[in-house]
């Protein structure tokens, strides 16, 4: 089990669902502990059961316990120092976009239906319990290549899920940003218009 307990909750403007408010994204996992298969599932249901437009659900993952192939496979393709990390957690999760239907077709919005998707799996996922931390930093052309994965699917993220480990344990540069204080930009700022 994780060893850590740390409340990071986010100290908002206006009162937000507790399981937002606590939801953070850690570089800390449990590196022994195996996923809870039944968490993962519920994770991967609620991207399921995400909004899509015209319900086309242009998502698709890769899943990939610890331990295995392809868990090692995503691991090589990480960059920088989320290769120091990220291998540690129970699952590795590439998050593929659905970007043209196998006409050539594009879908204008499979990013934004994408991200919608993820946004349920880490809301499902922390309210479980588990964490998780997404990441650009990785190389999508690696991943496509060694998943064979067809010209209109394209890796856009790659999720760390598991519990939560010792931040202790992180390099120091890490673990400051941790424990860092949790900011967000102003509210007023992120609206351009709110009459």
């Amino acid at each position: 089990m994780g060893a850590t307990t740390i409340d990071r909750t986010a100290p908002t403007d206006h009162p937000i669902l507790d399981v937002l408010a606590a939801r953070w994204s850690p570089r800390a996992y449990d590196a022994v502990t195996p996923i809870d298969e039944d968490k993962l599932a519920n994770a991967l249901e609620a991207a399921r059961w995400s909004p899509s437009a015209n319900n086309v659900q242009p998502w698709k993952f890769i899943v990939a316990r610890r331990g295995t192939a392809e868990h090692a496979a995503i691991s090589e393709t990480l960059a920088g120092f989320n290769a120091a990390w990220a291998p540690s957690a129970a699952v590795l999760i590439v998050a593929v976009a659905i970007v043209a239907d196998a006409d050539g077709n594009e879908n204008p919005v499979a990013l934004y239906d994408l991200g919608q998707s993820v946004a349920h799996l880490s809301v499902q996922a922390h309210a479980d319990g588990l964490v998780v931390h997404q990441m650009t930093g990785f190389s999508p052309a690696a991943v496509a290549e060694r998943f064979s994965l067809p010209d209109g699917e394209r890796p856009f993220t790659v999720i760390a899920l598991g519990e939560l480990g010792d931040i202790d344990a992180l390099p120091e540069a890490t673990r400051e940003r941790e424990v860092a204080p949790r900011v967000r930009k102003p509210l007023s700022e992120t609206l351009i218009a709110n009459a």
